[in-house]
């Protein structure tokens, strides 16, 4: 069959599914209300399950009341026997893979299980969601006739239990993909797969110049550096004399606003969709379902039953009574985003902190991390607030990055702090002091409590920008064995830990 009759198949299939959709929209807390119900029925013979007498449990509120909230260090020793092969702790059955996630505040990783219900129910499921607002938006789309770049992470055995397999999440998804589906997607997953990235960057940009692109994904930074190699070894001076039928992106993880000139440059016209997902390592939480970046919908039937807590109350020790469900959150509402799932993780609170956009449909955006804050000084800066601040100031001086981290500096005998920042740019300020001053304004405008600390002086003086030399930031990955992937530099810590060692490693390089 030629592929541009199967993509107008499976785009008419998609119209019929985008009903579905708003149709369970509609009624997102009674299909959660029985996710749960559902979710907790399936596990109640599983060592947690009986733990906590989920065959007990007749409603949320029971529920509420005697599974407590956990993070990853409550839960670990469980996700430890599943990795050596115990069955029935978390969820039931053997689990063979694990998401392995970096953190951005822990240099300990974490895996998360993927169960084969979590597997078709979230990720597979979200992916299909996924697709079908995409030729929602933009019903021209041609996803089953050209092909989608992915650049994902690589998998490993565990160690201590060779059965079991380690990875990134955009990982794992690429080594379950049926074999049909294979054909829509480059490069081979072998390359897609390897470990290194610099070797991966380098097969990539071989094989996918020839190919005919219509969507990639990934983290901005490393499409960054793919995109330069393959201008580099095509002698092209942008990405659509390369791929002309390029039209859409796929982009999660970090903040992409600070990218968004340097996309532009790399992809020159205004016919082309920028879509968010909200793909963490504990599962596929949301995607952005309209044109216009007004927050990603919540996916409320993907295995997944959700719980909001005011990011104020994340360490409060009534913590457990606090969560609320999707039926009581409100709008512009920090709130910490808590989950339970088929992939066993029960209460979890993931660490991000979302605000919602809409309730009808529920719609929200990534805020920032519970941990990534900057509050040495009372300012509660979140990561939020530095990556719009940053990129006001440099759409406002034609600049570019590749990335950044900020820290406190702390001065001694009663002087006064400040934040001290490291970004490596694509093309450096002429005046840093300028872009000192502007970044500055930036984030007293946008943060009322920094904007208090700063004023006069009273409590901090004005920021300062540090210009890092390039590749440094890749540099302290490779050094950390964290190049590529899911791993991601901390942007804001309340310690000088990051931003210390990296300035040290300046000197290196």
């Amino acid at each position: 069959m030629p592929l541009k009759i199967l993509n107008t198949i499976i785009k008419q299939y998609l119209t019929f599914r985008y009903k579905g959709i708003v149709s369970k929209a509609k009624n997102a807390s009674s299909v959660q209300y029985q996710l749960l119900k559902n979710l907790v029925s399936e596990a109640k013979n599983t060592l947690y399950g009986k733990q906590h007498s989920f065959g007990l449990l007749k409603n949320y509120n029971d529920f509420k009341k005697i599974v407590p909230i956990v993070k990853y260090d409550d839960i670990f020793p469980h996700i430890e026997s599943m990795m050596n092969g115990v069955e029935n702790i978390l969820w039931p059955g053997k689990i063979k893979y694990f998401s392995k996630s970096s953190g951005t505040t822990n240099q300990r990783s974490k895996y998360i299980p993927i169960s084969n219900e979590f597997l078709r129910k979230n990720l597979i499921r979200s992916s299909w969601d996924t697709t079908t607002f995409i030729f929602n938006i933009d019903p021209s789309a041609e996803l089953f006739h050209r092909k989608s770049l992915i650049m994902g992470g690589s998998l490993h055995s565990y160690d201590r239990n060779k059965d079991v397999v380690i990875g990134d999440v955009s990982a794992i998804m690429i080594k379950t993909i049926p074999f049909l589906g294979t054909h829509f997607y480059t490069p081979h997953y072998s390359i897609a797969l390897l470990n290194n990235w610099e070797e991966k960057i380098e097969k990539i940009s071989s094989q996918c110049s020839n190919e005919d692109i219509t969507m990639f994904g990934g983290v901005p930074t490393w499409n960054i550096v793919l995109f330069n190699k393959i201008l580099e070894k095509t002698g092209k001076e942008n990405i659509l004399e390369i791929w002309p039928n390029l039209k859409f992106y796929l982009h999660g993880g970090v903040n992409f606003e600070p990218y968004r000139s340097t996309f532009a440059n790399f992809i020159p016209t205004q016919n082309f969709q920028y879509i968010e997902a909200y793909n963490a390592s504990e599962g596929y939480f949301a995607i952005q379902d309209t044109k216009s970046n007004e927050g990603m919908r919540l996916l409320t039937d993907n295995g997944i039953f959700y719980e909001f807590l005011d990011a104020d109350y994340v360490d409060n020790p009534d913590r457990n009574e606090l969560t609320v469900t999707i039926d009581n959150v409100k709008l512009n509402k920090n709130y910490a985003i808590i989950i339970s799932g088929c992939n066993g993780l029960w209460r979890y609170i993931v660490g991000d902190t979302i605000e919602f956009s809409s309730l009808n449909p529920y719609r929200l955006k990534v805020t920032g991390r519970i941990e990534q804050h900057i509050n040495a000084f009372g300012e509660e800066v979140m990561i939020g607030n530095t990556d719009q601040a940053l990129s006001k100031t440099l759409h406002e001086l034609n600049l570019k990055i590749k990335d950044y981290t900020v820290a406190p500096y702390y001065l001694t005998n009663n002087s006064k702090g400040y934040h001290e920042w490291l970004i490596e740019f694509e093309n450096n300020p002429i005046d840093v002091e300028i872009f000192e001053q502007k970044l500055d304004n930036n984030l007293r405008a946008i943060n009322s409590d920094y904007d208090a600390k700063r004023f006069n002086d009273l409590a901090l003086i004005r920021l300062k920008v540090n210009v890092a030399p390039k590749g440094l930031f890749n540099e302290w990955l490779k050094n950390k064995n964290k190049l590529g992937g899911q791993h991601k530099v901390p942007r804001l810590s309340n310690s000088r830990k990051y931003l210390d060692e990296i300035m040290q490693l300046e000197f290196k390089i």
